[in-house]
């Protein structure tokens, strides 16, 4: 009991660090959103980026099997239930190398409200490198991108620099 205990306090405090650290981070991202054309993992369409033009977006790269992506969904749901219809749209990006189906469980199983799109190597280098996923980026309804997040980020954090850029 002690020990949970333990683990407990250290995540809290680890939670604050990341917290802290990424209200500071600066964008070591492209200055602008890189154009694609991608297809969709439910229809199969070809989606342009220039689809989302004047939108708010939080693009998001991420795989079926990263733990820590999949802990986002919820709250990228949740954005997209909050702010879409306010000029604003999370994006998944999918790096997925086993192809759309795979992907498509994915979306249907969780109920995923947002556009995936299957990305290219070509995409995560357009947009400045993804090292690690999940790996986010704001960009605001000019079109640039205004900051990246490395790794899990919490709800509050994004929440609060989504309503930011969108004022």
């Amino acid at each position: 009991m002690k020990h949970h205990s333990k683990l407990r306090s250290i995540s809290l405090l680890l939670n604050a660090f990341l917290l802290i650290f990424l209200s500071v981070s600066s964008v070591s991202a492209a200055s602008k959103m890189p154009a694609f054309s991608l297809p969709d993992v439910v229809t199969g369409k070809t989606v342009d980026s220039s689809t989302f033009e004047g939108k708010t977006l939080l693009v998001t790269f991420f795989a079926t099997w990263c733990p820590p992506c999949m802990q986002e969904i919820p709250s990228l749901i949740q954005l997209q239930n909050d702010l879409g219809d306010k000029g604003f749209s999370v994006l998944g990006l999918s790096v997925d190398q086993g192809g759309a189906a795979i992907v498509r469980k994915l979306v249907e199983k969780r109920s995923i409200n947002y556009p995936v799109l299957l990305a290219e190597g070509k995409t995560a280098r357009d947009f400045g490198g993804v090292v690690g996923i999940p790996t986010s980026f704001l960009i605001n309804s000019k079109g640039q991108v205004v900051k990246k997040y490395p790794g899990f980020v919490p709800h509050v954090v994004l929440e609060n620099d989504i309503k930011r850029v969108m004022n």
